[in-house]
């Protein structure tokens, strides 16, 4: 499970991703508002702690920016020292799923991220769908009309990628930083990882559902004016 944490107090970043990373999860960080967004819509995540004070952008507009303009339907945990009833109810409404008071026991947050975790997945079990392709995250096993795709690691990586954003489109850039971090390789690397992945997923099939966005980038989607 990865897990985002988009939180400025330097003591209570390190102090959760050290415990979160102890009992499992891969966690990454931001530490302002506009970061935290980028992150959140070009990378899979399967949950987002939230701080509500943030620079930059705070955590209920960034909330509403993922929930309304991003579509971006990852599970939210707020965090935040605000206990006010208002402020809860706003941050409930504006998108999030769960809402932590500071200071907090990291025992409970972790049990409060598995109960989102539960509802949000099934008991952890996660599935992608975009028309007729399906991806069971936990086994790795892909499916097109019933028949199993067979792809290898990176390919796999980025069919999640661009599954968790349908219909959306992924840029270029964001799908080379998550695919190759900082420094992606040749700027033919990614068109020949599409091609073989659009080989695999589209070629045996009638309808196409990889589709390139000329001059943007990439997306998976069973409408040709989505």
């Amino acid at each position: 499970m990865r897990i985002l944490v988009i939180e400025d107090n330097p003591d209570i970043l390190a102090n959760v991703m050290d415990y979160l990373q102890l009992k499992g999860f891969t966690v990454d960080c931001a530490r302002d508002g506009v970061s935290g967004l980028h992150l959140a819509v070009t990378q899979p995540f399967d949950l987002i702690l939230l701080d509500i004070m943030l620079p930059g952008m705070d955590g209920y507009q960034l909330c509403e920016r993922l929930r309304q303009d991003a579509c971006v339907a990852t599970p939210i945990i707020m965090l935040t020292a605000r206990d006010a009833l208002d402020d809860r109810v706003r941050g409930l409404r504006t998108g999030a799923d769960d809402y932590l008071i500071k200071p907090f026991a990291l025992s409970e947050l972790v049990a409060r991220i598995e109960a989102v975790l539960r509802r949000s997945h099934g008991e952890l079990k996660r599935h992608l769908q975009v028309a007729d392709l399906h991806y069971d995250l936990d086994t790795l096993e892909v499916t097109r009309a019933d028949q199993t795709l067979r792809l290898n690691p990176l390919a796999l990586k980025l069919l999640a990628i661009l599954m968790q954003k349908s219909p959306a489109v992924v840029r270029r850039d964001a799908l080379e930083e998550a695919l190759w971090g900082e420094d992606p390789p040749d700027s033919d690397s990614l068109r020949s990882h599409i091609h073989q992945l659009r080989q695999a997923v589209d070629k045996p099939f009638e309808r196409a559902l990889l589709q390139t966005v000329h001059g943007i980038g990439y997306r998976l989607s069973d409408r040709a004016d989505v």
